[in-house]
């Protein structure tokens, strides 16, 4: 009778044991597949690609840097550059542009429209290590950051284009007239694509381009005047440029100057008579005498001037023409206040001795004026107000000092290398400065 219990026990035990093994395998049953079309799915995250690529020497400067991003969307990107060790060529304003470690500000780029694809739009200093980091986020928002670290070909001693000098000085107040005029010390081959490294913006709306007198002369001037109280900044992003075939621009530079007050000096060379406007209304007129125009060279030339330069004290001979000393019509007078038009000799000047102002044309090609009407000019003028002369027959040719608004505002902007105006108050510029495949 005993012997049953255990026995009964045992399969007791054995029954419990059962219970706990399927309440076990109950808690880690395969789900089903309701359960699964509730689960939500892992979100693949951005792909980021930058060219050029990480590790890359002897890039060309000129050479775009692309970001493009799968399965996201660009959120930012960051370019440094600093001058390779060694490099000592570029000159002091592109160390400060590429000063070591910090961040290039000038190197803005352009998104596409879905935020997928980031181009530079400027190029890169030559002889330079960058660094571009880049970021995407995916629809969850997960980021990815990828870095690439590249070289860019350093600059050839005689290779290195530089600004020789610009005619507007920075913060200056100008004329509405004023041109933007940028000489380089070394000829330019590739016009179209220095051309659209150079951005000019404005404060107010205007149409612009740059047209070139020679190869390392390059002139900006809109299609009508500056519009008067406002601000223009310049921004010639040249380092890394190819002006040519190994020649690489090596510094960038900025300035600002300001447009001031209109006025327009009118002068007739029939009436003998000048006028002068400011802001539409006339303020104040002369009697002047212009050139006498028995030779070609005593012909003042008819067309729209600038003033570009002043003087007191200034000494007028027409030496400069090549007249000698033996010559009857020679002469040398020092003049109280001298306001300079042209390359070829003409100012508007002091003449205390002309008693025939406001009668005939007596000078030898200058504008003539009384002591106190000259010193008013003088004082009251800035550099790119406008002068234009009429009645003679003899035009100022387009390169004569600062004659640019004797062409056309449609022959400007055709003679540019790009062939388009720029709007001066959007960013960027026609074309590109980037290396032309």
């Amino acid at each position: 009778m005993t012997s049953r219990f255990p026995r009964r026990r045992t399969a007791a035990l054995c029954i419990a044991s059962a219970a706990v093994m399927v309440a076990a395998s109950a808690c880690s049953t395969a789900p089903s597949e309701g359960d699964l079309a509730n689960e939500e799915p892992t979100v693949a995250k951005a792909q980021v690609t930058i060219t050029p690529e990480d590790g890359g020497t002897e890039v060309r400067p000129d050479s775009p840097i692309v970001v493009s991003a799968d399965n996201g969307t660009i959120t930012d990107v960051q370019v440094e550059q600093s001058l390779s060790e060694g490099e000592t060529g570029q000159s002091e304003a592109a160390q400060d542009e590429a000063a070591q470690g910090e961040t290039d500000e000038s190197m803005t780029g352009a998104y596409n429209d879905d935020k997928t694809e980031w181009v530079s739009e400027w190029t890169l200093h030559p002889g330079s290590d960058v660094t571009v980091t880049a970021v995407a986020e995916n629809k969850e928002g997960t980021s990815t950051e990828v870095i690439s670290e590249f070289s860019t070909v350093p600059p050839v001693e005689g290779q290195r284009l530089e600004i020789k000098s610009i005619n507007v000085e920075p913060d200056s107040t100008v004329g509405v007239g004023m041109p933007v005029i940028v000489d380089f010390d070394m000829p330019v081959q590739n016009k179209a694509q220095v051309e659209a490294a150079m951005e000019v913006s404005s404060e107010k709306p205007a149409q612009g381009a740059w047209n070139w007198f020679g190869d390392k002369r390059a002139v900006f001037r809109p299609e009508e005047y500056w519009e008067p109280h406002q601000k223009v900044t310049v921004n010639l992003n040249l380092a890394g440029v190819a002006a040519s075939e190994g020649v690489w621009g090596i510094e960038n530079r900025e300035f600002e100057f300001e447009v001031g007050r209109s006025q327009i000096t009118t002068i007739d060379e029939n009436a003998h008579h000048m006028t002068v406007e400011r802001d539409g209304q006339t303020i104040k007129e002369f009697p002047v005498s212009l050139g006498k125009a028995n030779v070609r060279k005593y012909t003042t030339t008819s067309g729209t001037h600038l003033t570009m330069a002043f003087h007191t004290d200034y000494r007028m001979s027409n030496d400069t023409l090549g007249v000698s000393k033996d010559d009857p019509e020679y002469y040398e007078e020092y003049v109280d206040y001298a306001v300079r038009i042209s390359n070829s000799g003409e100012f508007l000047h002091t003449a205390d001795w002309n008693y025939q102002l406001g009668e005939a044309n007596t000078s030898h090609g200058c504008i003539n004026m009384s002591v106190a009407d000259s010193r008013w000019f003088y004082e009251e003028s800035l550099r790119g107000d406008p002068v234009d002369i009429t009645g003679t027959d003899r035009e100022l040719p387009v390169d004569n000092g600062w004659g640019f608004w004797q062409r056309s505002a449609q022959e400007w902007i055709s003679q540019s290398a790009t062939g388009e105006a720029d709007d001066t108050t959007e960013p960027g510029t026609p074309g590109s400065p980037h290396h032309q495949q």
